[in-house]
């Protein structure tokens, strides 16, 4: 692994990172997630990753990610996607659903 570019964003308080790595398939976002923890000693949930990049018929692969000083840093800066939003959504109604059930049952009873 080799750090391309190390720069503190003081503002967003956060850690930017280009970095180059060998592999031998393209790195998935988790497996990029863990090699930065490893390599930086931060806490998983605090990196982001926002690209990986390779070249046809190479091994090397440029990551672009960012590690933020803590989770409410990251929260505030960057913006959830359309995926999670709605699996965070239909997660909550999920849980509320047995709920209000249970709370009907309750009532006509």
């Amino acid at each position: 692994m080799e750090i391309i570019e190390d720069k503190q964003n003081e503002l967003l308080r956060r850690r930017e990172l280009k970095i180059i790595t060998d592999a031998g398939k393209n790195p998935s976002m988790e497996d990029a997630v863990r090699l930065i923890a490893e390599h930086f000693k931060a806490d998983e949930e605090n990196i982001v990753v926002k690209s990986i990049r390779g070249k046809f018929g190479r091994k090397t692969f440029l990551i672009v990610a960012s590690i933020y000083t803590n989770k409410e840093d990251k929260e505030k800066t960057e913006i959830i996607s359309k995926k999670k939003r709605d699996a965070v959504k239909k997660a909550a109604e999920t849980t509320a659903a047995p709920k209000a059930e249970g709370e009907k049952k309750e009532e006509t009873q």
